[in-house]
């Protein structure tokens, strides 16, 4: 997918190691006994992560290997067909705990939930193995990666001038999908098609446009990745799709328009819901990197322009040390120190699009934020809202972006209470 002379990503991105097992043993355990690991020191803000992710901070531990200096982790890659066509998926979430530790994959319970009041939200998938990847798998949907991405900022930076996705699902196609009639729905998005050679240029021409290698030998893909924040601390994600043309041409993602018909925008503590809280400013402050840098007129404007590749090691540095739009999650899986709010992790981020009141610009108030309920409560004093001035809400626009690790202290708790006022916005 080739990119215009416009911008690069959004993402709407050291410690000691916890052990594997601790991981695993809290990731599917709602007990109150097991608390979350210690964590290190991190270094003072803007001081770029280096080297390779320590694996005890990997909280999907089937992630090979974490580069930080480009951005880029190696994940196992599985094999399918769509009309006798070859794709490529990688499994990301699960709904099933035991499957979460068997598989190294985040417990996500509530994508249980995802067929609620929306069917075609969960592909039904063939294979002679309930466990999606297992064998062999048939798909009913696939993705067209050959469109170009094409994104141009405006003379502001948000909103651009044009964008055009990169990638867009076909009919039948969705991330989410299911063995025939069994009850536990994986995370798998397909992020290549075809039998080779793959285009991992900046054009992505049958690849998503994160995808910067792929080894069907050694069956393994390297994706670039995200940083962000949650619960106060540095948190990684990969992103995969979107319900808007213009979010999933922000997050380099597929167009995948019925996850907008996902349970329930507005709603993510909802326990019969799908949905998590993601946030993301318009006009945050702009810089190298973050903090201060936070959001899309940051991404616009404060990275090279051009596709993703290691060909262009300048976008991806660009990218590893701030440039990312430091996008922040409600929700995390793994390591919350409370079970309820364990269970409410999905990779199905509900979008809530925030600006900066002028007021707050003036004040030089718009720097980087890092908890969402520290944002719910600049929502209830007026100094963010949504685009048009309206009260901060859902965008309805759902992006899939699993979380995958953290940085240096692990996310356990929110740092401010949830006002009750935001939940009880008009």
């Amino acid at each position: 997918m080739i990119v215009s002379d416009g911008p690069p990503d959004s993402g709407l991105v050291r410690r000691s190691a916890i052990g594997a097992l601790t991981a695993l043993l809290l990731a599917c355990s709602d007990s109150d006994n097991l608390s979350p690991p210690p964590g290190g020191t991190p270094p003072p803000d803007g001081v770029p992560l280096t080297g390779e992710l320590d694996r005890g901070n990997l909280t999907m531990t089937s992630v090979i290997s974490a580069n930080l200096d480009l951005n880029v982790a190696k994940v196992p890659l599985f094999r399918g067909t769509y009309n006798g066509t070859r794709v490529w998926f990688v499994r990301m979430d699960v709904s099933d705990s035991a499957l979460a530790v068997e598989l190294g994959l985040n417990f996500a319970p509530r994508l249980a939930n995802a067929q609620n009041g929306c069917p075609a939200c969960v592909q039904t998938v063939q294979s002679s193995d309930p466990v999606v990847g297992g064998a062999d798998v048939a798909f009913a949907g696939t993705v067209d990666f050959s469109p170009d991405r094409v994104i141009v900022p405006s003379e502001t930076g948000f909103p651009p001038i044009t964008a055009q996705p990169g990638s867009v699902a076909g009919p039948g196609y969705s991330d989410l999908v299911r063995v025939g009639t069994d009850p536990v729905v994986f995370n798998a998005p397909i992020v290549a098609v075809g039998s080779g050679p793959f285009d991992v240029s900046g054009a992505h021409t049958n690849t998503l446009d994160r995808v910067m290698a792929i080894d069907t030998v050694a069956m393994t893909v390297d994706m670039q990745f995200i940083r962000a924040f949650a619960f106060g601390t540095d948190i990684f994600y990969f992103t995969f799709s979107s319900s808007g043309g213009l979010s999933s041409t922000f997050e380099r993602a597929t167009f995948l328009p019925v996850l907008g018909s996902l349970p329930f925008a507005n709603d993510d503590q909802n326990l019969a819901g799908a949905r998590a809280s993601i946030f993301t400013f318009t006009n945050g402050m702009r810089g190298e990197v973050s903090p201060p840098g936070q959001g899309l007129t940051h991404v616009l404007l404060d990275n090279p322009p051009g596709g993703l590749s290691l060909a262009d090691p300048a976008l991806l540095n660009s990218l590893a040390i701030g440039g990312d739009a430091h996008n922040v999650l409600g929700a995390f899986p793994l390591t919350l120190s409370d079970p309820a709010e364990r269970r409410l992790y999905s990779p199905m981020w509900d979008l809530n699009i925030a600006v900066w009141s002028d007021e707050a610009v003036a004040n030089g108030q718009n720097f980087a934020q890092r908890d969402a309920n520290e944002i719910r409560q600049l929502a209830v004093e007026g100094l963010v809202t949504n685009p048009g001035g309206g009260f901060l809400s859902s965008a309805n626009f759902v992006v899939n972006c699993p979380a995958f690790g953290f940085a240096f202290d692990p996310p356990t708790e929110a740092q401010a209470d949830r006002p009750r006022e935001f939940d009880r916005r008009p």
